[in-house]
C-alpha cells in the first residue's frame, strides 16, 4: 500500500490513514476454487493441514469446492488471509481472497 500523500487539503493524511486501517480491519474471505488437477482426498488433507480442520469439516468444504466450483474456507484479518492464500498456493490449490460483505 502506498504511503499517504499530502494534497494540501487539511485532514487528507488522516483520512488516508483511516481508510487504510478500515481496509485492514474489514474481514477477508479465503476462497478455494475448483481445478481439474487436485484429487478430492488431497484437497481434504490440505484443509486439515493448513487450517487444522477436523476431517468432516475439511471434507464438507472440499465437496463445496467440487460441486459448487468454490468454497469460502476461512474468514478473518487481512494479513492472516494473505498467509493462508500463500500456503494454499504452496500446495498448488487455486485460492483467492476477497473482502467480506459482513
Amino acid at each position: 500500500m502506498a504511503p499517504p500523500t499530502d494534497t494540501g487539503q487539511p485532514g487528507t493524511i488522516l483520512i488516508e490513514k483511516i481508510k487504510a486501517k478500515d481496509q485492514r480491519a474489514t474481514p477477508w474471505n479465503v476462497i478455494v476454487h475448483n481445478d481439474p488437477i487436485n484429487l478430492m482426498g488431497y484437497v481434504t488433507m490440505v484443509f486439515m493441514r493448513v487450517f487444522g480442520y477436523p476431517r468432516p469439516k475439511a471434507e464438507k468444504l472440499m465437496m463445496e469446492v467440487h460441486n459448487l466450483g468454490r468454497s469460502l474456507v476461512w474468514s478473518g484479518g487481512h494479513e492472516q488471509a494473505e498467509h493462508y492464500v500463500h500456503q494454499l498456493h504452496g500446495y498448488q490449490l487455486l485460492a483467492t481472497m476477497e473482502k467480506s460483505d459482513a
